[in-house]
């Protein structure tokens, strides 16, 4: 179990520390979205790393004929729903398969608070949650690497004692640069998804793995 003042490490760290294609792909992930380090990149390819391994092992069991893993199956396609990675219905396990690390990126708080407008840069974004300027259903969160959940993506805004709820605020974006921002991030990301999605569809075609093993 361990000692309980010393936390395990969250995330798994890359096996080969030298890898010029990986380092060169993760130096532009951290600029994309504003992180810290690319430790920020390696928790999000954790993360994704799990959502994909559940459901390969599901899609196993459900060929197995496992009744449980219908249930658990439901479980972790809503919970994927729930952070906003899929649509709300209509998905199924192959979809799982199917994201990337960008998907879960585009869900931590830092890039939601720059799409939505409230920051000038995503670096601005992570100053402004670190500083206490951004609340969650009228909660202060300063953690710029939170996970967004559907329900939670319209309550946030700026704290009600911040000073750029002044629309005056010389350092506040207007509408149409954020919708700029917005659509420029988007663009920026499909192009990543679909590169990682037609990894992902080689993997689960190489893996045996087909539509029908998906249908819940």
């Amino acid at each position: 179990m361990g000692d309980p003042k010393f936390s395990r490490r969250s995330y798994d760290t890359p096996s080969h520390p030298w890898e010029g294609e990986r380092i060169k792909r993760e130096v532009e992930v951290v600029r994309e979205y504003g992180l810290k380090n690319k430790t920020e990149v390696w928790k999000a390819e954790t993360i994704l790393r799990n959502f994909r391994k559940q459901s390969r092992e599901l899609q196993a069991r459900l060929r197995g004929g496992d009744a449980q893993a219908n249930i658990e199956a439901d479980a972790l396609i809503r919970k994927c729903s729930r952070i906003g990675l899929l649509p709300v219905t209509g998905s199924t396990l192959n979809d799982v398969l199917l994201l990337s690390g960008s998907d879960i990126l585009s869900r931590r708080l830092q890039t939601i608070v720059f799409d939505k407008g409230l920051a000038t840069t995503i670096k601005q974004a992570r100053q402004m949650i670190t500083h206490g300027h951004i609340h969650i259903n009228g909660h202060r969160v300063t953690v710029p690497g939170y996970i967004v959940t559907r329900e939670e993506e319209a309550s946030v805004v700026y704290n009600d004692v911040s000073p750029f709820t002044d629309e005056m605020h010389p350092m506040r974006i207007s509408a149409e640069q954020a919708a700029v921002n917005a659509a420029a991030s988007a663009r920026a990301r499909a192009k990543a998804d679909e590169e990682v999605a037609a990894k992902a569809k080689a993997d689960a075609e190489e893996a045996g793995i087909t539509l029908e093993d998906g249908g819940i």
